[in-house]
């Protein structure tokens, strides 16, 4: 059995509070050891002094493109660009085509996800057939199949019915309910937050309110059916404001934040680069303020990228034509580093705690712990490793980031996946 030894690290473990100088021993896929001097003879070793070693990264919100948009990403692609920043398992959003919306779409992933992906994939299912948002999809037996939640991503559930309906399914299923929150009617045709910056570009505006009154009814929803409400993307000061109050009432509610919403603002986007138009937009400075005051105040329980390749011949259009959606696998440590702990906002334990035991509470994961018998899945990093983000360099299929050329404080090192190796970054 191979035995692998990580040596004088900073090891967190927010789920058991762990936070000091340790080492940690591996055997084959599990760890075996968390503590002082430990030694393990014939162990491969690695000296991980000076850096944080913590429980691998999830992220739960991706959009790896297989099946059907393979020109984009695939599940391999996919997989290694996580690799890359960090992550050691994904969660693909089901707006592939076809839709995974039945347990045939749920399995293929998983089988493709066992052959060609270095890290753990687990499909979230549509809500409804096709996304089209009319009639339930077969949730109870994606969730046999392996879906570890529900969401028509993308493609936003207009009809309250209909989601009142997923909701009841959903908690029957023991299953979150993630939307992606946003009035259709009254975001229709916008390219970018409303606001002053779009009226100066002559662009379309979405306004915040698309997105409040969609969070609004969803809590409602939630605290009529008792099931688990997840945000996704949460991006205006007055969704967080809700989903505080829904949280300080006791309702089953969480949120997550993308890293291009903690870090960026619509007064910051280059004129008509489409590498900066994303949805839910980038919202105002203030909106963004309020994002990172919900992170740090734990209303947001969850950093998720909403990695959203898109290839040149589609992303590199006019702003009004080209598709919604960045990536962001390989920069969301580093984004969240300098956001939130750089900053000040919050300290390191509380970050690894949103790319952990945030996503791994809200789906349900046995993942996000570093402790003995747990996964030997590992995410080690350097808080002020010095690197610039170059975007053709990267493993993802796409090349449409708004963080190419920036150089960071901080990101990750190595990525283990069940006691191995499957990522070092060059730190000469």
């Amino acid at each position: 059995m191979a035995k692998l030894l990580l040596k004088n690290g900073r090891v967190i473990d927010p789920a058991s509070g762990l936070d000091r100088i340790a080492d940690v021993l591996i055997e084959g896929s599990v760890v075996t050891g968390v503590g002082s001097n430990l030694e393990a003879p014939g162990a491969e070793r690695f000296d991980a002094g000076g850096l944080v070693v913590a429980p691998g990264f999830i992220d739960m919100h991706v959009h790896l493109r297989e099946p059907g948009f393979e020109h984009a990403e695939t599940i391999e692609t996919g997989a290694r660009a996580a690799a890359a920043g960090g992550f050691t398992s994904i969660c693909p959003m089901p707006n592939s085509a076809p839709v995974n919306d039945n347990a045939t779409v749920t399995s293929y992933i998983i089988e493709r996800a066992e052959r060609f992906a270095c890290v753990n994939v687990f499909p979230i299912g549509a809500i409804t057939k096709g996304s089209a948002g009319e009639e339930m999809a077969a949730i109870g037996s994606m969730k046999n199949a392996g879906a570890v939640a529900i969401s028509d991503d993308g493609r936003p559930v207009m009809n309250a019915r209909v989601m009142r309906r997923a909701m009841e399914f959903a908690r029957a299923f023991g299953l979150p309910v993630i939307d992606h929150c946003e009035d259709l009617h009254l975001s229709a045709g916008g390219d970018m937050h409303e606001g002053f910056e779009s009226v100066r570009l002559g662009l379309r505006g979405i306004p915040g309110v698309s997105e409040d009154v969609a969070v609004a009814r969803d809590i409602l929803l939630a605290e009529l059916t008792g099931a688990r409400f997840h945000v996704a993307h949460i991006s205006s000061r007055n969704s967080v404001a809700m989903v505080a109050f829904a949280r300080s009432r006791g309702l089953p509610v969480s949120a997550e934040a993308t890293p291009h919403h903690l870090a960026l603002a619509d007064s910051m986007i280059p004129p008509y680069d489409s590498n900066f138009k994303m949805r839910p937009p980038l919202r105002s400075a203030a909106d963004v303020e309020s994002v990172r005051r919900g992170v740090a105040d734990g209303t947001i329980e969850v950093v998720a990228t909403d990695h959203a390749p898109h290839p040149g011949s589609e992303k590199m259009q006019e702003f009004e034509k080209c598709p919604f959606g960045v990536i962001g696998l390989e920069t969301a440590l580093a984004v969240a580093l300098e956001t939130l702990v750089h900053s000040g906002r919050i300290g390191v334990p509380r970050m690894v705690e949103l790319f952990t035991t945030g996503p791994a509470r809200v789906l349900g994961l046995d993942r996000g712990r570093l402790a003995p018998g747990c996964h030997a899945d590992v995410t080690i990093f350097d808080p002020e490793r010095n690197w610039t983000y170059d975007v053709n360099r990267s493993f993802s299929k796409s090349r449409n980031t708004p963080f190419d050329g920036r150089t960071f404080r901080g990101g990750p090192v190595a990525t283990i996946v069940n006691g191995r190796f499957i990522w070092r970054a060059d730190r000469t």
